[in-house]
């Protein structure tokens, strides 16, 4: 069976818990960041950034160097060997800031989970600039599907702007909680702001339990390499909720997969003004989430319809947008006519969906 009827089918087994829905306007693309007011340059904690070089305990060392008010950590231009399995761990109040020619890469392991960047249970941190690099093409191992760019969990008021991430073993990034305990510290407003995450081999982005999720002005494209190889994906499952999440003006592109998978456990999602585009799957697919709102989006060229609805997707709207000339796996991508469901497709259990003034692919 193709990969893409298996996403299909899959997509038609999962349930939704809705979650109350959070007050409006809590969203901000450059939110004020507590940040302290002391700075460090790597290079004077010994890295050398000379592609070589283990920079990574000069880095972490520059890192802990900040007083406990935090301050910024300047990487200048180069490439800085990171042994993501002794990830570089980030303070309460600290800037992260990579030069736009400083590139954090990973030397090849043969682990099945690893971060280069991850803040735990922290505030008030800011990641900047530059490149993130996996090992995907010479990854030692075979098992496995977490070795993440950056990882954000259990953490508060986080900003990540400007940054490329690239060639992960599992995904570019995710945002998520911490269990300790049998408490769940959920992340809650990270701003993911003009970042690219592009050819990771899981995901370009996952958002497990957390809630004040904006993700805008970014751009997920190509991944490819096990399963469910989407641009973004929302999937808390039995984690925990996510909810309060915001996908606006971003880009999702070349995925194997699908270009946004939403799954249960999942409640008040906005998805507006996106481009899915070339995706194999749909270009947005919800598995069960409520209250998910897709509204003046542009979605073309995709697999599988532009947006799907299936499981116990409820309370839900789809409205006011652009999906032309979809499910390219069953008709040309550039024939006319065909039934809504080449653009639209709603699942027999889902409930309290509306779908209204849509564009889709025109007759004749």
């Amino acid at each position: 069976m193709k990969k893409h009827l298996m996403i299909a089918i899959a997509s038609l087994t999962l349930s939704a818990v809705a979650l109350p829905a959070a007050a409006s306007n809590w969203w901000d693309a450059t939110p004020n960041i507590s940040i302290g007011s002391a700075s460090v340059n790597v290079k004077n904690k010994g890295a050398l950034g000379n592609g070589s070089h283990d920079d990574t305990a000069a880095i972490q060392s520059a890192i802990n160097s900040l007083p406990s008010s935090g301050g910024t950590v300047v990487v200048p231009a180069g490439r800085y060997m990171i042994n993501a399995l002794k990830p570089l761990t980030l303070h309460s109040h600290t800037r992260l800031q990579l030069d736009p020619d400083a590139e954090l890469k990973v030397i090849p392991n043969s682990a099945s989970r690893y971060w280069v960047v991850k803040a735990f249970k922290v505030n008030n941190v800011e990641i900047v600039g530059g490149k993130m690099t996996g090992d995907r093409a010479n990854h030692k191992g075979n098992t496995g599907e977490w070795g993440y760019g950056i990882n954000i969990s259990g953490s508060s008021n986080v900003l990540v702007r400007n940054v490329v991430l690239s060639e992960f073993w599992g995904d570019g990034m995710w945002i998520g909680a911490v269990k300790a305990n049998g408490n769940l510290t959920r992340s809650n407003y990270v701003t993911v702001n003009n970042v690219t995450s592009s050819h990771n081999r899981r995901q370009g982005l996952s958002i497990g339990p957390s809630q004040h999720v904006y993700i805008v002005n970014s751009t997920f494209k190509n991944t490819q390499g096990t399963l469910p190889e989407a641009g973004l994906d929302i999937e808390p499952q039995d984690q925990g909720p996510a909810d309060t999440i915001r996908l606006e003006n971003n880009t999702f592109s070349g995925n194997a997969g699908n270009g946004i998978e939403l799954h249960y456990n999942v409640s008040n999602v906005t998805i507006t003004g996106n481009t899915l585009s070339g995706n194999d799957g749909f270009g947005s697919l919800a598995i069960g989430p409520g209250q998910l709102h897709v509204s003046n989006n542009y979605a073309t060229r995709n697999g599988l319809a532009g947006v799907g609805m299936s499981g116990q997707t409820h309370n839900s709207s789809v409205s006011n947008n652009k999906l032309q000339y979809n499910s390219t796996h069953y008709m040309s991508p550039s024939s006319s006519g065909g039934a809504d469901s080449r653009d639209i497709q709603i699942g027999k259990k889902t409930s309290s969906i509306s779908v209204s003034g849509n564009q889709l692919t025109p007759n004749g």
